[in-house]
């Protein structure tokens, strides 16, 4: 029931890999979104479009694949909105979900950014810098982002997640990760969509740079084998979350190791 050929191939979609143009970026079509927000996009698109190169595999995404949890390596504090911006726009604006640490939303500017993208809010990580942990009590309402996320996917709307839990700047290694994408998608039949950010300007062996270009490389969609009848054990999650990891780090051209470092 998740792999419905998709009907929805836009003029951007059909196209290359190759990023789109500025015109392309103010004259596509944008069905899904009103007016103002529709501004929003094309402006953070713009900007996305001086970063992201080229994409690969949109047709993994457009509207007609939905619900999918899309997983992506995280190397950047950039991709946070770059990568989203640039995929809303070549899915006539539908929103993907992405789940993203409820500090950034104290950024001026970022905080109107992600509430307009519907992001999951996710409560884990302390502030940065501590003193504003205090803060942390205005995002105590949000649902817990888990059930959030569940809930979007249920209803058919798509979710983004960067497995690894944090900004990971190892240009060849990837963290171990976090289960979270492996358990949704088992506990509800929806395919991950894996997508691998590629910085072909990177150095091994060297950190990636917070501006570096990048290329975004989607494989297909992956649906587990079965569906937990209830909640899904330990180990099913385990497996599932190292296929998940393996597909990410192939597209992206890094490594990933069940050893691996979880990160804080």
């Amino acid at each position: 029931m998740w792999t419905t050929d998709s009907a929805e191939t836009t003029a951007l979609s059909r196209s290359a890999a190759q990023a789109p143009a500025f015109g392309q970026i103010l004259g596509c079509d944008l069905p899904h979104i009103g007016a103002p927000d529709r501004v929003l996009l094309r402006g953070l698109a713009l900007i996305a479009s001086r970063s992201i190169v080229s994409i690969e595999g949109l047709q993994h995404i457009l509207p007609a694949r939905d619900p999918f949890i899309l997983a992506a390596n995280h190397s950047t504090m950039h991709e946070s909105v770059l990568v989203p911006s640039m995929l809303f726009l070549h899915r006539g604006g539908k929103r993907i979900h992405f789940l993203a640490d409820w500090n950034y939303r104290l950024v001026p500017g970022i905080g109107l950014i992600y509430r307009r993208a519907g992001v999951v809010t996710v409560l884990r990580k302390p502030a940065r810098p501590p003193a504003l942990n205090f803060l942390k009590g205005l995002y105590k309402h949000f649902p817990a982002p888990r059930h959030d996320a569940r809930d979007h996917l249920v209803a058919g709307r798509s979710i983004g997640i960067f497995p690894e839990g944090q900004v990971n700047e190892d240009s060849q290694n990837l963290l171990r990760g976090r289960h979270g994408a492996a358990r949704l998608s088992l506990e509800t039949g929806v395919p991950v969509v894996p997508m691998g950010i590629r910085f072909p300007e990177a150095e091994a062996g060297r950190r990636t740079r917070s501006k570096s270009v990048m290329e975004l490389v989607i494989g297909a969609p992956m649906a587990p084998e079965k569906v937990a009848e209830a909640r899904a054990s330990l180990s099913e999650v385990r497996a599932w979350h190292a296929t998940i990891m393996g597909e990410i780090a192939r597209l992206s051209n890094m490594i990933w190791t069940d050893g691996a470092s979880r990160g804080r």
